[in-house]
């Protein structure tokens, strides 16, 4: 036993110095901030949390080339979709799944350095450069065409099978992943590489987006050809993201900034105000409703607290994205493992109720999407502190605060606090569900029956997986960079004239050459990069009993340098028994690592620390502040 398990087991009167461990961890892994929910196993949900994200890195991890362990046939930084080769044979790349599931990874990154991350980051990046210039059947990199090819075989190679293509929500989603990373280089002082390295991949994707984004393709469930809100949402984050970054490299962006709001026009016709839902499809005819966890998909990945709850780009707590959330979820209700749960209370959630691929049932990753939004939803409301019910979302909150009505209500007011509540309580149904279907080993596949909720079609896949470790950030109130502040626009503006158009690149398309990623670019902060200190907020949800108190000691002289007799005492002003949380700022040096532990001391003198391993942040650079949300470590 290490002294840190000997300190917890013995409980000694006075503090003991812990053994302290230099391992990197996985922000993910810090645990997650509980709401207090009647008729919802509060305690399951947190202890599938407590272990499932640390199941679900490790399997994701699995699915990189070529190191992960079922994926030592990919190339450097190629998501397998699922290591499945037959029933079905999911052993491909998807641009698609690919960018979401490393857009997982650098917002992970963000949170915590962690070089290990750095290096699939980086050979992701290289893998996608040379993916850009495989010619296939959607075409090849000379006329951009070749960019909307969906899937290519692990060994880079093209697949030239029969498939639903273009597909053209890849090329978006690889550029506001790689930008995203992007950036993170150029506030660490790492402009060349930015430069240099990445924007050659991202200018290829932009202008792709911008030349073809008003043409058809088929959907993400890769069955519909049409125009896909899931699309069209991430086509449009891709060139407002995009414009910033262009203009923080200096180059050419005038044709992005031209063409987002035209998307963002085209994005108000799939709202349908009479039924009160995202039609998730225009220009098709299959004869479906159009309800469609594709559009719960979308608003979670354009999720951007500066925008508060902004209609127009169908932000997670705006009134239309609330009442999508209702009908969509709702549509699912005739499943068998669904009946005799009422409305207001979570249900799995499948992709459409016409599906009919594998009989057509739930998915672990939509019925996680569900919670996500709402998630979403809390923490702007709890930042703004309010929340504001319309006639658009009252049938959506009124599932769940039975006589609310519309109006504002302000954080302090019972009624705040009742949608507080009752929304966590939805929220953390969802992940109760996909608890209670997921393997024993916490391995997640693509489905699980409607029938009787047992894992169907692909293993492993992927994708549930990243899945899994955002919807534990978003409720550890973890959020990913704006990528709308940089643009300098508060909300989803329209222009006065909207207009079906497209921009030719300024450039011919060409191939990123510079792919060999310079070594040793750890966080740094150069004197133009930020604030001296960040005033960091630290956070730990535990429950306590009367008379005990909560201290953190750390390897910085600001947390005590390890020394027990330093620890800082943390403030239990805002503690209530739903949500027990212990708060404390201290200004920490911009750009620093900083590892730290959390330490329980009893009313009659006994101390206790918690288990391994050690809570590290990266303090930002280009912040005056930051939060750092963690749940005690038993």
């Amino acid at each position: 036993m290490d002294l840190l398990g000997q300190a917890l087991s013995n409980a000694t009167a006075s503090l003991a110095w812990p053994m302290m461990h230099l391992a990197s961890a996985f922000p993910l892994l810090a645990s997650v901030a509980v709401f207090a929910r009647p008729g919802v196993d509060v305690r399951s949900v947190d202890s599938f949390l407590e272990t499932q994200p640390s199941v679900a890195l490790g399997k994701l991890l699995c699915n990189i080339g070529p190191d992960g362990c079922q994926a030592q046939s990919a190339s450097p930084g190629v998501v397998i979709a699922s290591p499945s080769t037959q029933d079905p044979n999911y052993l491909y790349t998807w641009t698609r799944d690919s960018a979401l599931v490393f857009k997982c990874l650098v917002d992970s990154f963000l949170d915590r350095y962690d070089v290990s991350l750095q290096r699939h980051i980086e050979q992701f990046a290289v893998a996608q450069a040379r993916i850009q210039t495989i010619s296939n059947p959607s075409g090849s990199l000379s006329d951009g065409k070749g960019l909307g090819e969906p899937k290519f075989n692990i060994n880079l190679t093209a697949f030239t099978g029969e498939w639903g293509r273009p597909q053209r929500d890849g090329p978006a989603l690889r550029a506001v992943t790689l930008i995203t990373y992007a950036n993170w280089l150029i506030q660490n002082g790492y402009r060349p590489t930015a430069s240099d390295i990445i924007w050659p991949i991202v200018r290829n994707d932009l202008d792709y987006v911008a030349q073809y984004w008003n043409q058809t393709g088929h959907d993400l469930w890769e069955e519909v050809s049409g125009s896909s809100f899931f699309t069209i949402s991430s086509q449009h984050r891709a060139l407002v993201q995009g414009t910033a970054f262009a203009k923080e490299l200096g180059k050419a962006s005038e044709a992005y900034a031209a063409m987002a709001p035209q998307i963002l026009c085209f994005m108000q016709s799939f709202w349908k105000p009479s039924s009160g839902y995202i039609d998730a499809d225009l220009n098709v005819k299959i004869g479906r409703s159009g309800k469609n966890a594709e559009t719960i998909l979308a608003s979670i990945h354009s999720f951007d607290p500066h925008l508060g709850c902004d209609a127009n780009t169908f932000q997670p707590c705006s009134d239309r994205a609330l009442s999508n959330h209702k009908q969509t979820v709702d549509s699912f209700r005739p499943y068998r493992i669904n009946q005799g749960i009422g409305k207001g209370e979570a249900i799995a959630v499948g992709r459409y109720i016409e599906d009919v691929y594998y009989g057509g049932n739930p998915w672990y990753l939509t019925t996680l999407a569900a919670a996500e939004l709402l998630y979403d939803a809390l923490y702007v409301w709890n930042q703004s502190r309010s929340v504001t019910v319309t006639h658009i979302s009252s049938p959506f909150f009124r599932d769940l605060v039975p006589d609310i009505s519309d109006g504002t209500y302000t954080s302090g007011s019972p009624v705040f606090s009742a949608v507080v509540e009752a929304v966590s309580k939805y929220a953390d149904g969802f992940i109760e569900i996909v608890a209670r279907y997921a393997a024993p080993d916490g391995s997640l596949a693509e489905q699980f029956s409607k029938e009787d909720g047992h894992p169907l079609s692909a293993r492993d896949l992927t994708w549930s997986y990243a899945a899994l470790l955002t919807v534990a950030a978003r409720r550890a109130r973890r959020v990913p960079p704006s990528w709308a502040a940089a643009s300098g626009s508060k909300d989803g503006s329209l222009p006065t004239t909207c207009s079906a158009t497209s921009a030719t690149p300024s450039a011919p398309y060409a191939s990123a050459t510079a792919t060999e990623f310079p070594p040793s670019q750890t966080p740094h902060c150069g004197s133009d990069a930020g604030p001296v200190s960040v005033s960091v907020s630290f956070e730990v949800f535990v429950e306590t009993e009367f008379g005990q108190s909560i201290k953190m000691v750390g390897n910085d002289d600001a947390l005590g340098d390890w020394d027990p007799d330093r620890a800082l005492p943390l403030d239990a002003s805002e503690y209530s028994p739903s949500r027990p949380v212990w708060k404390r700022t201290v200004s920490l040096g911009a750009g620093h690592v900083v590892e730290y532990k959390y330490i329980r001391l009893g009313a009659r003198g006994s101390v206790t620390w918690e288990k391994d391993p050690n809570h590290t942040v990266a303090v930002p650079c280009a912040a005056a502040t930051a939060l750092q949300s963690d749940k005690w470590q038993y």
